[in-house]
């Protein structure tokens, strides 16, 4: 049986004092690949912001890689994203170092200290991400999609038990999408386990997987149709 990576049970999703999700139970398995769909407002970044210890969970229980949502402290938050890889729409690339230096930056920040172990895990995750010779180059000189795949490589570095993915193809074109999805893809084919919210629903239909709608306040999963 493969093991539980995410489990929630009866969860309720609150923004500030406003109830955005309620009654969400759901169980994600070691290597599935998960999508979250729903139109824009419908509580799909709430949901992954409560996964990775940006919203409290106040009321259900839940657990991420072993950690519990519900006890979850502010202190235990950044072991919670160790064991975590978040890819968001907008990059978050640092403008003011080039790729290999955004890397090294996170490395540094969850603790690693060896120079030349640093050196080989960034090419290891740029060579995954098809970016291995780009890391001298800075972000403004990359295109969207290489932006994109380079943060993918950045949620790669801690070897990562999940990988929560927030629209990381909202700003890119079709093309593009597809080729950063295919990244994904061989990601999870590779053992890893994703959720990602989305609203490319071209993308569901082209690369099918388990798809769950946020939809009046409530999550539920929804059976693909055919093309």
């Amino acid at each position: 049986m493969p093991e539980t990576v995410l489990k929630l049970q009866d969860v309720a999703v609150f923004q500030n004092e406003n109830l955005i999700l309620n009654n969400v139970t759901l169980e994600v398995k070691k290597g599935e690949f998960v999508y979250i769909i729903g139109k824009t407002g419908s509580g799909k970044s709430s949901f992954m912001k409560t996964l990775y210890g940006d919203i409290p969970l106040r009321e259900g229980q839940g657990t991420v890689v072993d950690f519990n949502l519900k006890t979850l402290e502010e202190k235990d938050i950044p072991f919670l994203r160790r064991k975590l890889g978040i890819v968001f729409q907008d990059f978050k690339l640092l403008s003011d170092r080039n790729v290999n230096n955004n890397l090294k930056f996170v490395l540094k920040a969850t603790g690693w200290t060896d120079a030349s172990k640093m050196d080989i895990k960034i090419e290891e995750v740029l060579d995954k991400v098809g970016m291995k010779t780009k890391g001298f180059k800075f972000p403004h000189e990359l295109s969207g999609g290489e932006q994109q795949r380079v943060a993918i490589a950045r949620a790669l570095l801690n070897d990562p038990e999940l990988i929560l993915a927030d629209e990381p193809t909202g700003n890119l074109d079709p093309q593009t999408s597809v080729e950063v999805m295919r990244v994904l893809q061989e990601i999870n084919e590779s053992g890893r386990t994703i959720i990602m919210a989305t609203h490319d629903y071209a993308l569901i239909l082209k690369y099918p997987h388990k798809t769950l709608k946020c939809d009046d306040s409530k999550v539920f999963e929804v059976i693909q149709k055919a093309m």
